[in-house]
């Protein structure tokens, strides 16, 4: 008896091993209020939820695509139902830790919305808006149209108590800037006068591809968000102090972004190289901070007003940007 007891005594220390090891992070920066592991997000937030089930108030995912990568720590070409399973479980280990109030964002190509759409209502989660994240230079293809779009996907536990701050993006009305509406200066619900919340595509001087000479990009990760889409999100559905979640890390966009707008953050990435990467990144700060917020998206140029009518509205919608960016400092 006495030596089956050592046994067993031995068998729960090492589980008490494992478990404090998954909780101690590989990184962290501002006295725990960044906090970054290193390994399979399943594994490490299932450690983590004695800790915090509940409390994360926003996740984003911006997960692999299955599209044969070169990860250092990750097989990019699973089968597909392999793929599949493991969409669920990550999906499923980051909805554990999420608060009542939480937001749910994911990042992901035409290949698997069906799927994680048709899983998170089978999670009893609310879909909010199915973004588009439009971008030029997609992939040259003669077999199909080309590919210049990334979907985003908002859910929330639920849709009518959710953190939601519109006034934190507002940007110029395409009625002002493009055909100068007079009904945009009287505005009666809430917005500042020429602004509106954004459609739900995106796209702007900041939201393209980082690549080539973009001041934003890493050379050591080629799949990069820009700022903006992260600035967007963080600001919109998260509030200053509230704890956001990236179960896949990458080259740290959500961490930059959480960090500067004076967010918790936690984040788990399968590969150490990249992980340093990041945190080097989150530590040294965004580097277009505030310049996507408050600019016009629209595509086409302004028309049919003389120019006194353009000079009153650049004034109206300058007065209105500038007002909603001193109430946001």
């Amino acid at each position: 008896m006495p030596a089956k007891k050592s046994v067993q005594g031995k068998k729960i220390g090492v589980a008490r091993a494992k478990r404090a090891g998954a909780l101690t992070p590989n990184h962290q920066l501002d006295d725990g209020g960044v906090r970054v592991w290193i390994g399979d997000c399943r594994e490490k937030l299932a450690a983590l939820k004695p800790e915090l089930a509940g409390k994360v108030d926003l996740v984003f995912a911006d997960p692999p695509f299955n599209w044969n990568r070169a990860y250092d720590e990750w097989h990019d070409k699973m089968p597909r139902e392999d793929f599949v399973k493991f969409t669920y479980e990550w999906i499923d280990a980051c909805l554990e830790l999420l608060s009542g109030r939480g937001s749910f964002w994911i990042n992901i190509p035409d290949d698997t919305c069906a799927e994680i759409v048709m899983h998170m209502k089978a999670r009893k989660m609310e879909m909010v808006n199915w973004c588009i994240w439009h971008y030029r230079f997609g992939q040259n293809t003669t077999s199909r149209f080309v590919n210049s779009k990334v979907h985003a996907l908002y859910f929330a536990r639920d849709a009518k108590d959710r953190t939601w701050n519109p006034m934190e993006i507002v940007e110029p009305s395409d009625r002002a800037t493009t055909y100068f509406d007079p009904r945009t200066t009287s505005k009666k619900d809430g917005m500042p006068p020429g602004m509106r919340v954004p459609l739900d595509v995106w796209y702007g001087a900041y939201w393209g591809r980082v690549q080539g000479n973009n001041k934003e990009r890493r050379g050591y990760h080629d799949n990069q968000l820009p700022e903006a889409y992260l600035e967007r999100v963080i600001l919109a559905t998260s509030n200053p102090g509230d704890l956001v979640l990236d179960p896949f890390l990458g080259s740290g966009t959500t961490g930059v972004m959480a960090r500067a707008y004076g967010r918790r953050f936690i984040g788990t990435e399968f590969s150490a190289a990249n992980a340093e990467s990041a945190m080097a990144r989150i530590k040294g700060g965004p580097v277009h901070k505030g310049m996507a917020l408050k600019k016009s998206s629209a595509i086409f140029e302004a028309r049919g007003a003389g120019k006194a009518t353009k000079a009153k509205f650049a004034q109206v919608v300058a007065g209105a940007a500038s007002g909603a960016e001193s109430d946001s400092d």
